[in-house]
């Protein structure tokens, strides 16, 4: 988030990869705000989302396999907000 002139503007993500393999959509999100990466994991059976930082080395790698990253601790985990 920036502030402009007093007003708050919301840098949005910007959707690098996209792929829906089994009911699983994952994403790879960049944030121009920090530079940052993330992973969105969606579950279309339980309806449930994960999203979780990854180093942007390591972005590919976490699309690919994210399942895999989520061996890291839940301490690291980005919480989502609720919809």
């Amino acid at each position: 988030m920036n502030e402009q002139a007093g007003e708050l503007v919301v840098q949005p993500l910007r959707e690098l990869a996209r792929r829906v393999s089994g009911g699983i959509d994952v994403a790879l999100y960049w944030s121009p705000l920090d530079d940052s990466t993330t992973v969105e994991i969606y579950d279309a059976a339980s309806e449930e989302t994960i999203v979780f930082s990854v180093p942007p080395g390591r972005a590919l790698e976490a699309f690919y396999h994210p399942f895999a990253q989520l061996t890291a601790s839940f301490d690291e985990l980005v919480p989502v907000a609720d919809a």
